[in-house]
Order: C-alpha cells, then structure tokens, then sequence
C-alpha cells in the first residue's frame, strides 16, 4: 500500500530519528517505561494531585507514562525557558532522565529546580557515571570527566544549591547508571 507524500515524509523522519536515539536513553533493562514511571512514583511521592516536571522529556515515553500517575505534568527539553522559567514552588517533584550531564549551567538550572519545588519537594536525577574514554557534552563543565555525570560531583552540586540527599539507587538500569534523590527543605 502506497502512503501519501505527506504521511511517507512523517514515516521517513521518525524512522531516522528512532535509528539515531542514544543507547543510553533506550536503556530499558528493568522494563517499560512505565514500569519505571511506577519506580519513581515510589521514590518521588506521587499522588493523584501531585505536579511533577520532566525535564528533558526527549520523545515523551516518561512523561506520558509519568501522566497516568498524577494530576498535572510539565514536559520540556532543555532549550526551551520553561526549565528556568517554572513558576515559584509549582512543582511536587521534578525528575531527568540522561540529561543533567548535558547542562551547561548547572548552578543557575539547580536554582531553578530549588525555585520551582515545592517546600518538601523531591528532585530525582538520572544519569551515569562517565564511561572512560568520553569527553563531556559541548559547553558542559569540564569537570564532569567524560559524558556523564559523577555521582560525587552531583551530590556535591545539589546540596551546595540547598538540597538535602534523600537516597541513591545504584543499577537504575541491570547493571548500569543511577537515581539520586534530593528534597527541598521545609520550611
């Protein structure tokens, strides 16, 4: 069955980019996407009238999976002003998934996130630590030893913003990569 142009150039472009996304955020050994949307329902409190962000939403397989789990979301990337621009504690939870290792302001976008929650507020973070041999992100502080995100170094960022450690899963994905979670202190 032949397409028409216009839905075959729709067709081509998803294919393309479903070729190009990174491993890293195909990582699914745990399970679906809303499996994991289940997992930080747990760790982030969720209620059926909690706000949540997702920064970074990519493709939006987290954050429609996230949707079904509570009563308002925002969705962004991280071009977009939303991730500094989120209205003073808007915000229940926030979470990103392979994208803080790509911030090339980090200290003015964890102010943000600290603005943004609510006090009591949980942020979680999901990276990895940088694999050898991988330079960081363009713009990104050299600091972070590769592309990826040290796990000392982001605890080290959030708590110097105001946030306290909540916990640390280690193997967020089988044998690989992390979820650090951090609240804003009551008042």
């Amino acid at each position: 069955m032949e397409h028409p142009p216009r839905r075959r150039q729709v067709l081509i472009i998803l294919a393309i980019a479903a070729a190009f996304r990174p491993s890293f955020c195909l990582a699914q050994d745990k399970g679906t996407y809303q499996e994991e949307a289940d997992r930080l329902a747990v760790l982030l409190e969720w209620q059926p009238t909690s706000t949540v962000a997702d920064i970074g939403a990519g493709h939006g397989q987290l954050t429609l999976a996230a949707a079904k789990r509570v009563g308002k979301i925002y969705s962004t990337e991280l071009e977009d002003k939303l991730v500094t621009n989120l209205q003073h504690a808007c915000c229940d939870s926030i979470f990103m998934r392979s994208v803080y290792h790509h911030l090339t302001k980090p200290l003015e976008i964890d102010a943000s996130f600290f603005r943004a929650l609510k006090p009591g507020g949980l942020l979680a973070v999901i990276d990895e630590e940088p694999p050898p041999n991988t330079s960081p992100p363009e713009g990104v502080p050299k600091n972070r030893g590769g592309h990826g995100m040290p796990q000392k170094l982001l605890v080290e960022e959030l708590t110097s913003a105001g946030f306290q450690e909540v916990k640390i899963v280690d193997d967020w994905w089988s044998n690989y990569g992390y979820c650090a979670v951090f609240r804003k202190p009551t008042l």
